[in-house]
C-alpha cells in the first residue's frame, strides 16, 4: 500500500464515516457521561436528553452549543488542573455530534446502545440514608426583595456521623439564588458553625473520596441559610439536604475555607475591575475542591497557592465567569499545601454597558448579599488528619453569598 493510501487508510479508521454515526451506538455514551446529570426529569435543563425521541428536536440546538462551547458548561482552563467532574467534551466527542447532526441526526439500532444509565428520581446521588428539609413552605412573592432565611432543623443525632455524600436541592430552583447549610450546636445564629453543603446554580453533590468526609457532631442543628430572589410569579420554596453516611470514621475530614475580599468599590461603567483576597493556611491540608463566587458583574476568577518557598501556582483558572453556573471543581488528586501556604485570588468584574447582565452601569457597586451588590468568595474545601485536633476547625465565618 503506497504512502498517501496508507494516510487515508488510518484516517478513515480513526473518523466513521458520518453516516454511520447514530444516536444510540455514538450519541448516547456522550450523553450519559456528560449531560444527562442536568438533561433528565426533575433537573436543572429545561429539556431531556434520555431518549431518542426527546433529544432529536434539539439536534440543531446541540450543534449550536457545542461550536459555541456553551454547553456542556464547563469554564475552568484545561490548561491548570484536573478535575474528577470535568463536563467539557473531548475534541472527537465534538466530532462525532456534529457529524450525527450534520447526517440528519439518525436514531440507529438501538441494541447498540448502552444500557440507560441508573439514575435515583428526585437525586443526584445515591438513595440518601437520611433527608432533612424545611419545616415548611416558604411563600415568596411574585415581586420585591426579601432578606435573608436562617431556618434551623434539628437532627436528632445520637452520635457523631460522617457524611460522604451530601446534596442540597432546592424546591424552586427558580426563586433560590443560593442555599448554604450549615451544621453546629444549637438552633440559633450562623457563624462558629461548620459548612455542610450548598446550592447553587450549577453546582453538584458533594461525593468525597473513599475515606474522606464531613463531620456532623451528636446532637447538631443543621441551619438553612436562604437567599431568595423574585421572579414575577408568586410561589413556595421547601428545600431540603440528602445525605449518605461513611460506612466507618473517615481519616480525613473535609473543612471548607475561604479566601475572600469584603471592603470593595467597582466604579461605574468599569469594564475590568480588579480585586485581590489571600488566605494564610496555619497547618499542612490536601487542597480537594474550589468555587468561585461573585454576582452579574462577575467576569472572571483565579486561585493560586504561593507557597512557603516563593513558588507560585495557579490551581483554577476561570477566564468566562458564569453567574448561572457555579459549580465546584473537584481536583482529581487532592494537592498538598503545606503550612504557610497563600491561597491567593482574583476576581475581575465588568462593571460597563458592555456586560449584558450589568443591572445598572452607572452605579458604584459594593459587597452586599443582593444579585445587583457584588460579592467575592474563593471557596475551597481541604482534607485533614481526622484523628488530629485541627485550627482549621474555627467554625463558619458567616460569609455569605
Amino acid at each position: 500500500m503506497t504512502a498517501p493510501l496508507l494516510a487515508a487508510a488510518v484516517f478513515w479508521a480513526t473518523f466513521p464515516l458520518a453516516a454511520d454515526v447514530t444516536f444510540h451506538k455514538d450519541i448516547v455514551p456522550i450523553l450519559q457521561t456528560r449531560c444527562q446529570g442536568c438533561h433528565r426529569p426533575g433537573e436543572a435543563a429545561p429539556m431531556s436528553f434520555l431518549t431518542y425521541r426527546e433529544t432529536r428536536p434539539w439536534a440543531k440546538a446541540i450543534r449550536a452549543a457545542v461550536l459555541s462551547g456553551k454547553m456542556p458548561p464547563w469554564f475552568a482552563d484545561p490548561r491548570h488542573g484536573k478535575f474528577v467532574n470535568d463536563l467539557s467534551l473531548a475534541p472527537r466527542e465534538k466530532e462525532i455530534l456534529v457529524e450525527w447532526v450534520d447526517s440528519g441526526a439518525p436514531e440507529g439500532d438501538p441494541s447498540q446502545g448502552p444500557a440507560a444509565r441508573p439514575f435515583t428520581e428526585g437525586w443526584k446521588i445515591p438513595n440518601p440514608d437520611v433527608i432533612f428539609e424545611m419545616p415548611q413552605d416558604f411563600p415568596i412573592p411574585a415581586s420585591g426583595t426579601l432578606d435573608y432565611q436562617y431556618i434551623s432543623v434539628p437532627t436528632h443525632f445520637t452520635e457523631d456521623k460522617w457524611v460522604e455524600m451530601v446534596e442540597v436541592r432546592p424546591g424552586d430552583r427558580g426563586v433560590v439564588h443560593h442555599a448554604i447549610v450549615t451544621a453546629g450546636a444549637g438552633a440559633e445564629g450562623f457563624s462558629g458553625r461548620q459548612y455542610l453543603a450548598g446550592y447553587a446554580p450549577g453546582m453538584s453533590p458533594q461525593i468525597w473520596k473513599p475515606g474522606q468526609a464531613r463531620l456532623i457532631k451528636a446532637g447538631s442543628y443543621l441551619t438553612f441559610q436562604m437567599h431568595y430572589t423574585t421572579n414575577g410569579k408568586a410561589t413556595r420554596d421547601r428545600t431540603r439536604i440528602g445525605m449518605i453516611f461513611a460506612k466507618k470514621p473517615a481519616s480525613q475530614q473535609i473543612v471548607a475555607l475561604s479566601s475572600s475580599a469584603y471592603w470593595f468599590s467597582i466604579p461605574p461603567q468599569d469594564p475590568n475591575y480588579r480585586v485581590e483576597s489571600s488566605t494564610m493556611l496555619r497547618e499542612d491540608v490536601h487542597l480537594v475542591g474550589m468555587r468561585a463566587h461573585m454576582h452579574l458583574r462577575g467576569k472572571s476568577f483565579q486561585f493560586r497557592a504561593v507557597y512557603p518557598t516563593g513558588e507560585s501556582e495557579i490551581l483554577l483558572d476561570i477566564p468566562r465567569y458564569d453567574f448561572e453556573w457555579q459549580p465546584y471543581y473537584y481536583l482529581e488528586t487532592p494537592k498538598l499545601l503545606p503550612r504557610g501556604t497563600r491561597i491567593e485570588c482574583t476576581a475581575v468584574y465588568d462593571n460597563s454597558a458592555n456586560n449584558p447582565r450589568n443591572p445598572d452601569p452607572k452605579a458604584e457597586v459594593s459587597w452586599g448579599p443582593q444579585s445587583w451588590d457584588e460579592m467575592m468568595i474563593g471557596w475551597f474545601d481541604v482534607a485533614i488528619d481526622a484523628a488530629k485536633s485541627s485550627r482549621l476547625l474555627r467554625g463558619f465565618r458567616g460569609a455569605v453569598e
